[in-house]
């Protein structure tokens, strides 16, 4: 973190905040649609009402599940922030650039070193397939 100015870094935490707010905001939208898909399947005899509704629900789930692993790396972010690590690659230990930072405040990985991980561990970056 040293390679950061507080200008920078302030600047980052104010991107983990709003990004914070913007997915809450996204799960409590996705909770109150859930309410409803689930309401339409149970009170529709109409098997393909149904089905479309358990689907709904099902990305829907998704799409919670996506948003609350990025709202534990903002939370993982905050506290690299707090004891000085943050900015560091966990992989190379190398400074990951404020460019990158910038797009991904959360980014826990140089740029080289995230690639090479989505490649070895293509499959836990999958969800489940339908």
């Amino acid at each position: 973190m040293e390679n950061l100015p507080v200008q920078q870094l302030d600047h980052l935490k104010d991107l983990l905040n709003q990004r914070e707010r913007a997915l809450r905001a996204d799960i409590l939208r996705e909770a109150n649609l859930q309410d409803d898909y689930a309401q339409l399947a149970s009170e529709v005899p109409d098997p393909g009402d149904s089905s479309f509704a358990n689907l709904a629900v099902d990305l829907g789930n998704a799409a919670v599940t996506r948003d609350l692993n990025e709202l534990r790396a903002i939370a993982t972010a905050r506290t690299r922030m707090e004891n000085g690590s943050y900015g560091e690659c966990i992989e190379c230990g190398f400074q990951i650039p404020f460019e990158r930072l910038q797009a991904q405040p959360a980014a826990d990985r140089c740029a080289p070193c995230q690639d090479m991980y989505e490649k070895t561990h293509a499959d836990s970056t999958r969800g489940a397939s339908l």
